[in-house]
């Protein structure tokens, strides 16, 4: 197992998943004390780095594209202080950094995860029923239902309407984005047969953001939400041409993909990755024995 536990938060690693859990420290930002803690599966990860520098250091996740809804929807706009998947590391502990990253690496490679985009989610996304008030409005999703709630910063116009009730099964696509400069943000449903081109100001589908404190916690509710939608991948490929899944092919099919040629194979694969240096002896004897049992 490999763990590091800083102010900013604690990483374990147990081979299989990697548990993330933001600290308690007041320079944690509100989004991620509010997500809470994360277990990430190992096929959810297509990588991780650690970056020193002269007083700290960072340690960085990359996620596979596709595996979480979160960063589905935040579409890389998070802050580096709201990002989940980074932990600020103090500078006697970047040893420990090293030694994290080198597990999950060398797991991720003795795997063979994937570094393709996933055709579904891999993560829960944030939990319901959420509420959270920025911006011009409260916003509450219980997983079936939004609720907008104005307050007395919503233009007119848009607060005329009263509280907007939007059906989870009406959303064709949700959108978030931060304040950045002189530009407001937005939270925004899609709603279908309801298009409008107004901006987030008067539209009553959606939130306008001002870049406050609570403002990030929206990528919340926008999560949550795209947790429930359809998957991206899936939307993407046309239903008459989607590719037969394992659960579709034969028995003997899929018994032949574990074949004792294919483990073979891997016996070389291994033997190859100890030479060129890529695995050391003890990485490489526990491989193998891995493959012999299936064989």
């Amino acid at each position: 197992m490999a763990e590091i536990i800083q102010r900013d938060g604690t990483w374990t690693f147990d081979g299989e998943t990697l548990r993330l859990v933001p600290g308690r420290d007041k320079a944690v930002s509100l989004l991620r004390k509010t997500l809470g803690e994360l277990t990430l599966p190992l096929a959810a990860l297509a990588g991780i780095a650690f970056e020193q520098g002269k007083k700290s250091g960072r340690l960085r996740l990359r996620l596979r594209d596709g595996a979480d809804p979160l960063l589905q929807a935040s579409a890389g706009k998070l802050a580096d202080a709201s990002d989940p998947y980074q932990l600020t590391v103090e500078s006697d502990r970047y040893g420990v950094a090293e030694y994290v990253v080198e597990e999950v690496r060398n797991a991720l490679l003795l795997e063979q995860v994937p570094a393709k985009g996933c055709e579904s989610y891999l993560l829960p996304g944030p939990s319901v029923p959420l509420q959270v008030a920025a911006g011009d409005a409260t916003v509450s999703f219980d997983g079936e239902n939004i609720r907008l709630e104005w307050n007395w910063k919503t233009e007119e116009a848009k607060a005329a309407s009263g509280t907007r009730s939007i059906a989870l099964a009406d959303v064709a696509a949700v959108e978030w984005q931060p304040a950045i400069g002189l530009e407001n943000g937005y939270l925004r449903f899609t709603v279908r047969n309801s298009p409008t081109k107004a901006p987030p100001k008067y539209d009553p589908n959606s939130v306008e953001l001002w870049g406050f404190k609570k403002d990030p916690l929206m990528a919340l509710v926008a999560a949550a939400v795209q947790a429930r939608l359809p998957h991206p991948a899936a939307a993407a490929k046309p239903a008459l041409t989607q590719e037969p899944s394992a659960a579709d092919a034969p028995p003997a099919t899929i018994a032949a993909e574990d074949d004792h040629d294919a483990l073979l194979r891997r016996l070389r694969e291994l033997g190859e990755l100890r030479q060129s240096g890529v695995l050391t002896d003890e990485e490489f004897a526990a491989a193998k024995q891995a493959v012999l049992k299936r064989m």
